[in-house]
């Protein structure tokens, strides 16, 4: 592994560390703060405000009352698309200093966060699209009567976003939450706040109504569970681990809620012998190690055929070898550091695992650098399938490599998990790769490719990867309410 140079670019301003509450910003009524840190160096970088259960019920009832009587209920719905368009305006006018914002936050890079920012724009334009065309449906009944179906906002809705992509989550669930016409508290994850009330202030210059979008920094079993519990909130929609997710579950079951979950994943890459080389190496290796391997898609099964094993775990190992680790913020910087200390910690546990468990450490598997949160590419061979890193879902630079034979005996191997978020097949035979498209339980498949998401398709996973779908029109069935209308003829 190679450091990259330390330019260190002047950091971007930290301009607000408050909640957001009726497009104000008020300090929490108990008065509590956490702070939040830089990964590259372990620095803090601010003291932000921590939401107490009475905080999350003023956010509520200020979206409430958005929602019912505010200026946000009688809104043409062409006119909240404009709303979005003027937000996506804002941040690509300010993409640069966000983009700085997250990697400083986060531990991203900086070419990953400027990518982030246009997908965060994408979104928010797309959802703008959408805003007056969510339409019901004339629908032929018998006897002498017409019914309709409108298509309403589920109401208030609260959102917790995680850590990994903070600016791009968020944009995923304001988009077709705020086009239909629903109102938003949001809880960014406690590690990654500052993004998200950037973006807050760049919603009220937009011009969002009082209530319509609120912010509530703090500790998830503190604020991120009296909004879930809270009894005059409709929906939640959360992106994180599957263990938290299980959690809402059964507080959400008190009130009911509409609960959607966009969860981890232990995705199966799989390459065929007959695969482009060279391509699949450069896949495989974008699959696990994009943004440190800290997204929930990664490509942490790699599944390679045994005709070709030893030479692409040695291309694989040489390449990772190479990876330039060092600041976000330089430009140069091909891995960041991981969010936390105590992310770092759990990875390098992993790492110590594999090895008492028997795997092949080809490459890295310790810390990199003494300061900051850094954890170097690392590849186990001759993985197991009972093995336990090859089953945990792990969320840093660490991928499996398990060595197999046969079409049939892959794709059984790929669905021994409890995980279905994503997969991906390398070939050249197109029989083969319709066979594992159509076999595997997945809720996204990329065939000689990885990572290619779109703001316009599904995304969501099979089993304990969620339930529900963002992005695409899919989205829009979660963040709505369908009401048959029948009315008697004369």
């Amino acid at each position: 592994m190679a450091q990259a140079t330390m330019k260190r670019p002047a950091p971007p301003a930290i301009r607000q560390t408050k909640l957001l509450i009726n497009n104000e910003w008020v300090d929490p009524v108990e008065g509590g703060s956490f702070e939040t840190y830089n990964p590259a160096t372990g620095q803090v970088i601010a003291k932000v405000a921590a939401a107490s259960a009475k905080d999350v019920d003023k956010a509520v009832k200020a979206a409430r009352k958005a929602l019912e009587s505010g200026p946000w209920k009688t809104m043409d719905a062409a006119d909240r698309g404009r709303l979005l368009y003027k937000l996506a305006d804002l941040v690509e006018k300010e993409a640069d200093e966000l983009a700085r914002l997250e990697s400083l936050n986060c531990g991203k890079t900086i070419q990953d966060s400027l990518a982030d920012m246009q997908g965060v724009v994408n979104t928010l334009r797309y959802y703008a699209g959408w805003a007056d065309k969510i339409e019901g449906r004339t629908v032929p009944v018998r006897g002498n009567f017409l019914s309709y179906t409108l298509r309403q906002p589920v109401g208030v809705v609260g959102q917790i976003i995680p850590w990994n992509f903070p600016l791009l989550m968020l944009a995923w669930k304001w988009g077709p939450a705020l086009a239909c016409g629903n109102t938003v508290v949001l809880k960014p994850a406690e590690q990654t706040p500052l993004t998200a009330l950037r973006m807050g202030e760049l919603a009220i210059e937009a011009g969002f109504p009082p209530g319509v979008v609120n912010i509530i920094n703090g500790i998830g079993e503190i604020t991120g569970a009296a909004l879930v519990a809270h009894p005059d909130v409709d929906k939640i929609a959360f992106t994180g681990h599957v263990d938290t997710a299980k959690i809402i579950q059964k507080a959400a079951a008190d009130t009911l809620k509409r609960v959607t979950f966009e969860l981890g994943g232990k995705s199966p890459n799989v390459i065929f012998a007959d695969a482009d080389m060279e391509q699949a190496v450069a896949g495989a290796f974008h699959a696990i190690y994009f943004h440190g391997g800290q997204c929930c898609t990664a490509g942490s099964r790699l599944f390679v055929e045994d005709k070709i094993h030893q030479e692409f775990v040695e291309r694989l190992a040489e390449k990772a070898k190479e990876r330039k680790i060092g600041d976000p913020l330089d430009p140069e910087t091909e891995q960041g550091p991981q969010v936390s200390k105590e992310q770092m910690d759990k990875i390098l546990y992993y790492c110590e695992l594999g090895q008492k468990e028997g795997a092949t450490l080809m490459t890295g598997g310790h810390r990199f650098g003494d300061k900051g949160f850094f954890v170097e590419p690392t590849i186990f061979d001759n993985v197991k399938d009972d093995m336990t890193i090859a089953k945990d879902e792990i969320f840093g630079p660490v991928v499996s490599v398990l060595p197999f034979k046969k079409v049939e005996e892959v794709i059984d191997r790929a669905n021994r998990t409890y995980y279905g978020l994503a997969a991906a097949v390398w070939t050249r035979d197109i029989d083969k790769a319709h066979l594992f498209a159509r076999e595997v339980k997945a809720g996204t498949v990329w065939v000689n490719c990885y990572h290619v998401v779109d703001t316009t398709t599904p995304f969501g996973g099979f089993k304990m990867s969620g339930q529900g779908r963002e992005n695409g029109e899919a989205a829009l069935e979660h963040y709505t309410e369908i009401k048959t209308v029948t009315i008697k003829l004369k």
